[in-house]
């Protein structure tokens, strides 16, 4: 049984960077499609981004596309979410998720319910 679990999040200033890590552990997700879901504060849990099984596709939510990178290393079973230009709405839990391969191909890729394998979430608390 694949689990997840993330890592690197923390309090940092509006205009700050923080870097996400997800580290797979109990099997390979190296032929899974990943992504990164957030949920802030009173809010429902939302997409903000998924990188294929081969990093050959990546899509980004609008409130994050040109702020945040996503990539992954196989070899390490770790997938990464680099954020950059921090700002307070951006304060949520983060949890990373693995799906089947190609998932990212539809639009089901933005549904909670496409993905198999959920992290515990880590926090991230971007102050004004």
């Amino acid at each position: 049984q694949v689990q997840l679990a993330e890592s690197g999040g923390g309090l940092v200033q509006a205009g700050g960077s923080l870097r996400l890590s997800c580290e797979a552990s109990g099997g390979t997700v190296s032929s899974n499609d990943m992504g990164w879901f957030r949920q802030a504060p009173g809010k429902e849990r939302e997409f903000v981004v998924v990188i294929s099984w081969d990093s050959g596709v990546r899509r980004y939510a609008d409130s994050v596309k040109g702020r945040i990178t996503i990539s992954r290393d196989n070899a390490k079973n770790t997938m990464y979410l680099e954020m950059n230009s921090l700002k307070p709405e951006d304060t949520a839990v983060y949890y990373c998720a693995a799906g089947r391969k190609a998932l990212s191909y539809s639009r089901t890729y933005l549904l909670q319910s496409t993905y198999d394998y959920w992290g515990q979430g880590t926090q991230v608390t971007v102050s004004s």
